[in-house]
């Protein structure tokens, strides 16, 4: 009973804390994250363009793996909005690009997989956007807080959040990495077990044409031999 009662304590104490977290985030803002994460078939012999908007200041990272195809290779390159090419990855399986500070306009990021003309190339990317918090520019101003949180300043709790929520983020982009890790191995063992079944299929059917031809070539050799004495 008691144990009871305490687990019912703790879930409300939860349930508070997490409207107060709620509350705290509504009033005073994270750093807004713009994530984008796409799947892409790209064609033999094809390129193909993504743009994403940044404004001055912010920080933009892009990360791509090739989970398919052929080689498990494509090219990348990333252009800043003033026509400047600020990385260029030829044939790569995979990357991971960061511009901090951005310009204000729009970012171009391309797949080539024009120099493969049969095998089409599957990619997983993905681009963050981290704008800076609000209170980056601000000042230290002491906010009025209730009577409750007298001991606590909203700025410290805005700031603890601020780091739940940036590692809470990292750790999601940690996770999305392996699990296209994992699909990209699973792929290649998949491919990999496909080409080991047919050359040992292969390598059977040669031995049993081998072994056939050879038993009737010295049926052949005894056959004639007897031919000979008769």
């Amino acid at each position: 009973m008691h144990g009871e009662l305490r687990m019912m304590k703790v879930c409300g104490e939860l349930f508070l804390l997490a409207l107060f977290i709620q509350s705290v985030d509504l009033t005073l803002g994270l750093g807004p994250n713009t994530n984008v994460e796409l799947t892409l078939l790209l064609p033999a012999g094809s390129t193909d363009c993504f743009h994403q908007t940044t404004a001055k200041n912010d920080s933009i990272k892009v990360k791509y793996q090739v989970t398919g195809g052929s080689g498990l290779d494509v090219g990348f390159v990333l252009v800043s909005p003033g026509g400047h090419r600020l990385v260029s990855d030829f044939r790569s399986s995979e990357g991971s690009h960061t511009v901090d500070p951005t310009d204000d306009g729009d970012y171009r990021m391309c797949f080539d997989n024009s120099f493969s003309k049969i095998s089409a190339k599957m990619v997983f990317f993905e681009v963050m956007v981290n704008r800076p918090s609000s209170s980056a520019h601000g000042g230290q101003n002491d906010v009025a807080l209730p009577e409750s949180l007298v001991d606590y300043k909203l700025e410290d709790i805005r700031v603890r959040l601020d780091t739940v929520h940036r590692h809470l983020e990292e750790s999601r982009q940690v996770l999305t990495a392996l699990r296209t890790r994992e699909a990209r191995d699973r792929h290649l063992l998949e491919d990999n077990l496909w080409r080991v079944s047919f050359w040992s299929c292969l390598n059977v059917l040669v031995l049993l044409v081998v072994a056939v031809t050879q038993i009737y070539t010295l049926r052949r050799l005894f056959d004639g031999a007897r031919r000979m004495r008769a």
